[in-house]
């Protein structure tokens, strides 16, 4: 084949073979195709689009050109859950045990902070001891014996997405749909699933700007888990302000280990049970999504999902019990009475950055004690000098966030109806 043939094929809004795809896939990761051509496809991409069929195609070429799961003896579905990110979203830390008491095994692959939206692998870091770096091996194995896992891909997991996606952050094609599919698609697929639930963010905080984008998204990543032999659903949800009342690590943490009690921000709560209950259902583990809702409150009411938790984070050398500090706090108050218009969410991780809870550069050091509790929400009445958030950080942090988060949330006279969380489900 000839690279130069192709991707002048798809500049010029050709649909390309499954052939054809992996091919150059293939070449890209053995290094025949240079960076430069590769680039000259993935902006071909995001000028003119992929059908259906090649966004699958470049999925599974992406998924083929590392390691994959395999699970052998299992007798129970193996299931996951991926958000699109958002500022405050700790859902992760409590889905995946509260899954696990469900019958089903959650071999969770995470990342780590991405420019303004937290990680969930940073966020359990700030547990001392926990290990997020493990072998495929020792994966596999907690995932059996424990339920459920949650830690970063190792090299030889789809390493066609670590050589794509850093040339697409260098070439102004990270937002090209075709593109996004296949990069969360191969990393979840790796997992080897059998269902898996998606929660795509829209709003200030969100990639996607847009329900429509998200939608757009969603749909695009439905169908190539449909294609590729995944039972994939999605939700659209609301992220036009932080989700629960807490942003950073630490605080995140405490905020996920009060919503396994039973207790927490009802949003945080009613996005984990809404999540779980699509992909339980999806397993087919219940026939409803209302049954498998019940079914996951009670595993939180009883206080099973906080002992999977713990059980988790002991397998992986955390030590729960130990302090987690928290830097000291102080008070932003609202300067003006007034109603809550808007929180520009983007902002409010950029700020936590700015503290040190987050990464300006890949080689930057994350301080775990650093946040933000959020005291108001959109819609809500506040009075002059009423608090509306509390920031956790030493004063030199403090001084260089002040402005940004005052400036996030913004005060007026008119009334506004808060924002729905829970939008479209897509299967």
């Amino acid at each position: 084949m000839n690279a130069t043939q192709l991707i002048a094929r798809k500049r010029d809004g050709e649909v390309l073979s499954d052939r054809e795809i992996g091919w150059l896939i293939d070449a890209y990761v053995s290094g025949d195709l240079p960076d430069y051509q590769m680039a000259a496809l993935a902006m071909a991409v995001y000028l003119r689009g992929m059908t259906d069929e090649e966004t699958a195609a470049l999925t599974l070429s992406m998924l083929n050109s590392g390691v994959t799961l395999s699970w052998e003896g299992r007798t129970v579905p193996l299931v996951d859950k991926h958000s699109t990110g958002g500022i405050g979203d700790k859902v992760s830390l409590i889905l995946a045990p509260l899954l696990a008491c469900c019958d089903v095994r959650v071999p969770m692959i995470s990342g780590r902070g991405l420019s303004p939206t937290g990680g969930t692998l940073d966020k359990l870091e700030a547990i001392p001891g926990f290990r997020t770096d493990l072998r495929i091996g020792e994966f596999q194995q907690l995932c059996d014996s424990v339920g459920c896992v949650i830690a970063g891909a190792t090299a030889d997991l789809v390493p066609a997405d670590r050589k794509l996606y850093a040339l697409r952050d260098v070439t102004a094609t990270v937002s090209c749909i075709p593109l996004i599919t296949a990069s969360i698609m191969s990393k979840k697929l790796a997992e080897g699933l059998d269902a898996l639930v998606l929660d795509v963010k829209h709003g200030s905080g969100a990639f996607m700007k847009t329900s429509n984008e998200a939608g757009q998204l969603a749909r695009s990543m439905v169908a190539t888990g449909k294609r590729l032999g995944v039972a994939t659903t999605a939700r659209l949800t609301d992220m036009n302000q932080p989700l629960g009342r807490m942003v950073g690590n630490a605080v995140e943490v405490d905020e996920s280990i009060d919503v396994l009690q039973g207790e927490g921000p009802a949003d945080v709560r009613e996005l984990t049970l809404a999540l779980g209950a699509e992909v339980l259902r999806s397993a087919g583990r219940f026939d409803t999504c209302e049954e498998a809702e019940q079914h996951l409150a009670q595993q939180l009411s009883s206080g099973r999902a906080l002992e999977k938790f713990r059980e988790m984070v002991a397998a992986q050398g955390g030590d729960l019990p130990a302090a987690r500090l928290v830097a000291p706090a102080s008070e932003i108050v609202a300067r003006t009475a007034g109603v809550i218009q808007t929180v520009d969410a983007e902002s409010l991780g950029y700020a936590v950055i700015e503290m040190g809870g987050g990464r300006k550069v890949q080689s930057d050091r994350v301080d775990p004690a650093v946040g933000i509790e959020m005291r108001v929400r959109i819609g809500d009445e506040v009075a002059r000098g009423q608090p509306l958030a509390r920031v956790f950080a030493k004063p030199q942090a403090m001084d260089a966030a002040r402005g940004i988060i005052e400036s996030a949330i913004r005060v007026g006279e008119e009334r506004v109806d808060p924002p729905v969380l829970m939008g479209e489900r897509i299967r």
